[in-house]
């Protein structure tokens, strides 16, 4: 009963959402953060197409779309955030495509790079070592549910850059 009770009140919040806005089209991932199940690996896996495309861009501008991503996702998942009522809402994923688009910065190319990107960022989005998990806690708004990401996907960078380092 509480679960079933739980999953109306989130898409009752889900209906606070403006989809003639494009920072709520944005803060769902394309609506890919609507998905019932692990809306954030969802997310994530929407992410992909994404970094495909922006793979082939010079590094530096890669690393400056990410950047911009990063700083307008405050702003994206704050009008999300404000809509919903809710802190930081499941179906809020921009986060996570930021995040992942950190990790993949200067990845070598292949699938299995692709799939070991995919699974290093998702682990440090869910397992939270410190300071994540601490930022996750305590900083809250659009600041708060971009910042959690954006450690994890710089930690992502890092254990993907050592391995491109030792297995490359």
């Amino acid at each position: 009963m509480a679960k079933l009770e739980k999953h109306h009140k989130s898409r009752d919040a889900l209906a606070r959402l403006n989809w003639r806005n494009p920072l709520h089209w944005l803060a769902t991932g394309f609506g890919s953060g609507l998905s019932p199940f692990a809306p954030g690996t969802v997310g994530t896996l929407a992410a992909i197409p994404f970094y495909w495309l922006m793979s082939y861009l010079p590094l530096s501008v890669y690393i400056a779309v990410t950047v911009v991503a990063a700083i307008a996702g405050i702003w994206i998942c704050q009008s999300a955030t404000k809509a919903i009522g809710q802190d930081d809402h499941g179906s809020i994923v921009w986060d996570e495509f930021v995040g992942f688009w950190i990790t993949m910065i200067a990845a070598p190319k292949g699938l299995l790079w692709l799939l070991a990107g995919f699974l290093i960022f998702r682990f440090f989005d869910i397992i939270k070592p410190w300071p994540i998990r601490w930022l996750d806690r305590y900083v809250k708004g659009g600041l708060g549910i971009m910042v959690d990401d954006v450690l994890a996907g710089l930690f992502g960078l890092l254990v993907m850059q050592l391995l491109g380092y030792f297995f490359m």
